[in-house]
């Protein structure tokens, strides 16, 4: 299975903030991603899953990199993330996130639930 999403980001006022959302089903906080939907870039599905996600229509900046797990369902899955700068947009509550919230990057390697995640913002960080 494939998915894209991205390392969204602001300048906050100490520095970079990074966005994480919550998904109430797993009770986690990640990093904004989603499956491609037929037919769909890796990158068109990554603001698209963003934009679903935390309600911001976002800036495809660089890629970081992608990670590789094996899913809740014994599924192999590869995530491919992009910087993105945030955009225009209001976080709406939904089924699938019920919230989020603004970080900075050392918080956020406190409330990320995954490694993969950490991982992630580690490739991100190094580029900052």
């Amino acid at each position: 299975m494939r998915a894209a999403g991205g390392v969204v980001w602001r300048e906050g006022p100490a520095g970079n903030e990074v966005l994480l959302v919550h998904r109430p089903k797993y009770d986690d906080w990640s990093l904004p991603k989603g499956k491609l939907e037929p037919g769909e870039t890796d990158e068109e599905a990554a603001v698209r899953e963003v934009a679903e996600e935390t309600g911001l229509q976002c800036r495809l900046g660089d890629e970081i990199g992608s990670v590789s797990y094996t899913d809740r369902r014994g599924r192999p899955k590869v995530v491919r993330y992009w910087s993105m700068a945030a955009g225009e947009g209001e976080f709406v509550p939904q089924d699938e996130v019920d919230a989020v919230q603004w970080v900075g990057l050392d918080e956020a390697r406190r409330v990320l639930s995954y490694d993969t995640d950490r991982r992630v913002l580690d490739q991100f960080t190094r580029r900052r």
